[in-house]
């Protein structure tokens, strides 16, 4: 067994925001900043700024101007896991050194854990330390900020997660959706189409009914990362952080909803969702980096309680270009590991890698598949099912397909790839009316959305031609081997670059496609 495994081993799984925070002090990735900052924008430009650094820390107001009486006394963190691979791999629970390929193929595989949550009693709950019902609720003593100057107003919990539980079938989901604080006991909830909640809604609105709605506003990062993805409709999220974690999530039935809240959370808000209440919101600094579009409606939770420990952090996720969208890293990781699962669990073989890259729209907007072809068509099937697969039909605009000597996350490779591998004439096709958002800036005009279209790129040398198909500039192992070995001696800098192809791979790809004369086709005898 490795080092990095072993390490993974020894460390108990996070137990909470306040347990992640320590792991990440630890690591140098987290900066305090005790001087009074303001609310409005200023948080948001630190964000933004910060994350652009590298490394690029994870930051935490503890001085909210005009917050300083209030009894709540919350906290503010921004840039929770940014562009950071190392925070990522933390929240993973794995070690902060892990390879980002391999982080993927790690979590993908912990995605195929399912552990059901665990009811703890109130009283063992630190998110009831303290409560407001009632009169008492006053979202005002919240230091909710503003992101962008244009926003329609503050938005609360862009770091968080929303509870709802499907009417019919009653399994609970865990989504990450914006809220817009809309008075002092009201906040709206935008919800693209499709997503579960909206589905939700939707379905007990059409029943008549109200329905009970939850959200944590200071969260453990990993349920953040779970809530972002699209999950089966009949299996709550939290069985999927357990699953990554090893052991069950703790949570706690709400005090006025039968909803299962994070026992753990810093701040979780309950209310209520009447049929066909709706309210203006937006619009919203959102994650391809515009703007979204002000909605002509939103559903209304009516806060029913607002829990929380003392001195609450708040997790906050400016969305925005790259590297400052909070989504970017994280969701480039969790994605592209959902996507890989996908393929795995329909029987799609030599898949090598999946990456979502972080700077195509927050993570959304391209996927890269890496795989060893073995048969007519693989390439091509792949492309189609990582294009409309649950992980990645979302949003994605550019599916990409490159040979296993390829790594997917080296954007170099993969354009080097494309140049010299793919035939734009026969290698691009295009879906139609497929799942977008209503948040894409290119479909024009607005009333176009949510509908889309995606690219399927077939940039792997030609299956049929493999045996002729001109041979790669690649070293020699043994060479590679010799220089590595040498690197300190003969004075180089850094780390030795890792290489993906080498000569004898070449040799044994071209027997594994069975050897053929030069100028048959695989297959011919």
């Amino acid at each position: 067994m490795n080092k990095i495994v072993d390490s993974a081993l020894n460390k108990a799984p996070v137990q909470d925001l306040r347990e992640w925070l320590d792991r990440v002090e630890k690591i140098g990735e987290l900066v305090q900043v005790n001087k009074s900052v303001d609310r409005d924008e200023e948080m948001s430009a630190i964000s933004y700024l910060m994350a652009k650094q590298n490394p690029s820390p994870a930051v935490l107001f503890d001085n909210i101007a005009g917050f300083e009486k209030s009894p709540i006394g919350a906290r503010s963190l921004w840039n929770i896991l940014g562009p950071s691979i190392k925070r990522i791999a933390l929240t993973l629970e794995e070690p902060a050194d892990t390879p980002t390929v391999e982080l993927i193929r790690r979590c993908k595989e912990k995605l195929k854990q399912r552990i059901v949550p665990r009811e703890v009693q109130a009283a063992q709950a630190p998110v009831f330390e303290n409560s407001l019902l009632g009169s008492q609720i006053d979202l005002d003593l919240l230091p909710i900020p503003r992101h962008w100057p244009l926003d329609g107003g503050r938005y609360a919990g862009t770091g968080d997660i929303v509870i709802t539980r499907d009417p019919d079938s009653g399994y609970i989901n865990l989504g990450t959706y914006r809220m817009m604080q809309q008075g002092k006991a009201e906040s709206g909830l935008y919800l693209s189409p499709g997503k579960d909640a909206r589905l939700h809604i939707t379905r007990a609105w059409q029943q008549g009914k109200s329905i009970e709605v939850a959200a944590a506003w200071g969260i453990d990062p990993l349920f953040m990362m779970v809530g972002s993805q699209t999950f089966p409709k009949n299996v709550s999220e939290y069985e999927f952080a357990g699953g990554i974690k090893g052991q069950p999530i703790p949570v706690v039935r709400g005090k006025t909803t039968d909803l299962l809240l994070p026992a753990n959370a810093e701040l979780v808000i309950e209310g209520v969702i009447h049929p066909n209440s709706v309210r203006s919101e937006g619009p919203f600094g959102e994650f391809p980096g515009y703007y979204g579009r002000p909605e002509a409606g939103c559903p209304l939770v009516n806060v029913t309680a607002v829990h929380y420990r003392s001195r609450p952090i708040l997790t906050n996720a400016l969305m925005a270009d790259y590297p400052s969208c909070e989504q970017s890293g994280f969701f480039s990781v969790i994605r592209s590991a959902k996507i890989w699962d996908d393929l795995d669990k329909l029987g799609i073989p030599g898949i090598a890698g999946v990456y979502s890259h972080p700077a195509a729209a927050g993570g959304f907007g391209m996927t890269v598949i890496s795989l060893e072809q073995r048969y007519a068509g693989h390439a091509a099937q792949a492309l189609a099912l990582a294009a409309q697969g649950p992980g990645g039909a979302y949003y994605t605009k550019w599916i990409i397909a490159v040979d296993e000597d390829i790594d997917p996350t080296d954007m170099d490779q993969v354009i080097w790839a494309m140049a010299s591998r793919c035939n734009p004439t026969d290698d691009i096709d295009i879906l139609r009316n497929t799942w977008s958002t209503w948040l894409d800036p290119t479909q024009n005009p607005p009333e176009k959305r949510p509908y889309g279209s995606k690219a399927l790129i077939n940039a792997c040398k030609e299956h049929r031609h493999l045996p002729v198909f001109s041979k790669r500039t690649t070293l020699r192992k043994s060479i590679y081997d010799q220089v590595a070995s040498r690197w300190q001696e003969l004075g180089l800098p850094g780390q030795v670059p890792t290489v993906r192809a080498y000569e004898a791979d070449n040799k044994v790809l071209y027997h594994e496609v069975g050897g053929f004369e030069p100028g048959k086709q695989p297959g011919e005898a």
